[in-house]
């Protein structure tokens, strides 16, 4: 208790407040100035390009339009504190509805591929630097190399292709088949969660066949980048004279590989996992929209198309909220991994 009321804690805490504000609202500067420089009339968009000009005047007077450009981002500011984000000119919905109902999609895809990810990612580094220079190097260079380079529509297309098509492995575009359609009563949001709390097993099943290939795809993406960064992380520690040490007191490779060498590497390696993580969320538009993967990127891709920027700004500022929050996640983890840290 006298930790959590020192002088240090109190002044961390608080340089840890103003930096994420200071962030927060640099965000929101950064949206309201792409929606005044986008060359996008948002009235046209709300009221239509046949609308009088008197209507159209008094919808610009009504969104605060004609007033100086500071008071304009103070009236957004505040409303988007009180999660006003607008209604959608494409669905008719309140913006923030929209995002809610969407976002569970994308979280359940990017957090799936992360997994994918991470599981491979890590071990895949691990023996590329133990092996350096030798054939699983080399193999865990070129999967990573081929990650890098191959677009994520065009290997999309091929896994259903494949998969779907000639193989019949996996379900095809969409989240659930047409028989699940509204069969398991939402609660999270999260199908796989909430068919499974529910007992509907038969509608998991149908949803994991549908999930799998666009995680496996993204998750492949975040395979390359973690394995490549543990990789040089572990080439690094395993130059250093601690592990020699370890070795020369006589224990095990495995324990000096995985327990010590592996273990100093998780502060960086916990960042690359986050970043990974934020970029997966933020990036699905292309897989969404080949899979036809009802989440945030397709709706912020919609939106765009139909110059609904309420929901296009909307849909960034959650992506940036998603990127604060990781980040915080990731700095809270860090005391857990290494001590120094407290």
């Amino acid at each position: 208790m006298k930790k959590l009321l020192s002088p240090a804690f109190a002044k961390d805490s608080t340089r840890l407040v103003l930096s994420v504000a200071l962030t927060f609202v640099g965000l929101l500067l950064v949206t309201f100035l792409i929606g005044r420089v986008v060359p996008i009339d948002p009235l046209l968009a709300a009221v239509g390009d046949r609308a009088p000009a008197e209507v159209y005047e008094r919808v610009r007077v009504e969104l605060g339009l004609d007033k100086p450009l500071w008071q304009q981002f103070w009236i957004y500011m505040v409303k988007v504190v009180q999660g006003d984000f607008g209604r959608s000119v494409l669905t008719s919905n309140v913006v923030l509805d929209d995002i809610l109902r969407v976002f569970p999609a994308t979280l359940e895809l990017a957090t799936l591929a992360t997994l994918l990810g991470v599981s491979l990612g890590v071990p895949f580094g691990v023996i590329a630097a133990v092996n350096q220079g030798r054939w699983p190097d080399q193999l865990a260079r070129v999967i990573g190399l081929l990650g890098y380079s191959v677009p994520v529509f065009w290997l999309g297309l091929m896994g259903l292709l494949l998969f779907y098509a000639k193989l019949g492995w996996v379900a095809g575009p969409g989240r659930v088949s047409v028989a699940f359609d509204d069969y398991v009563t939402p609660i999270t949001g999260v199908i796989l969660f909430d068919s499974a709390v529910q007992g509907e097993w038969e509608a998991f099943g149908d949803a994991f066949r549908h999930l799998i290939l666009p995680a496996g795809v993204l998750g492949y993406f975040s395979l390359a980048y973690i394995s490549r960064m543990t990789r040089s992380f572990m080439i690094e520690q395993l130059r250093q004279e601690y592990i020699v040490t370890a070795r020369v007191k006589g224990l095990s490779e495995a324990r000096v590989i995985w327990r010590h060498a592996l273990g100093n590497v998780m502060v960086p390696l916990i960042t690359v996992i986050a970043l990974s993580y934020g970029n997966l969320l933020e990036g699905t538009v292309l897989t969404e929209t080949v899979f036809a993967w009802p989440g945030l990127g397709l709706y912020i891709t919609n939106s765009l198309l139909s110059a609904d920027m309420n929901a296009v700004l909307g849909g960034t500022i959650m992506v940036g909220i998603v990127f604060i929050g990781i980040n915080l996640l990731s700095d809270v983890l860090y005391r857990f991994v290494d001590p120094r840290a407290k």
